[in-house]
């Protein structure tokens, strides 16, 4: 069945259906090592930052500072960071990756790159990085 050449043209519905198809098979690829898309960002973040305060992680995340609780208690009960007092403010908790997070990160970014492979597989190298540049424009 063909389309209407209205939706077939219009950038942001075939933008916003190709981030669905994207984020369904980033969600069904997390869900296989039992980890979620706010559980690699936080990792991920921590991993290029070092230890923060949660609301930092909240910051740098784009993760709620109502939902990152949830996440961070999350991971830690996994075992994969660690909260404690900032030396500096006793009412803010520091948070710093462990081993077990570290671990977790290099599958999960495994996990993700073979996502990303079969997910633009239609394009080129130049093409994936003219579009990388192109959503970077659109989001600043």
């Amino acid at each position: 069945m063909t389309e209407a050449a209205r939706l077939r043209n219009q950038p942001t519905r075939l933008l916003s259906m190709a981030a669905m198809h994207a984020d369904r098979r980033v969600t069904e690829a997390l869900a296989t090592a039992d980890a979620r898309k706010w559980h690699y960002a936080v990792l991920a973040t921590l991993d290029e930052f070092g230890p923060v305060s949660q609301a930092e992680l909240s910051d740098r995340t784009h993760i709620y500072r109502s939902d990152i609780v949830a996440v961070l208690n999350e991971l830690t009960e996994r075992g994969m960071v660690e909260r404690a007092p900032d030396p500096a403010d006793k009412r803010r908790n520091v948070i710093t990756m462990t081993e077990r997070g570290r671990t977790q990160l290099t599958k999960l970014d495994a996990l993700l790159a073979d996502v990303q492979n079969k997910v633009l597989a239609p394009l080129s190298q130049a093409e994936r990085e003219q579009l990388t540049k192109l959503l970077t424009a659109l989001l600043s």
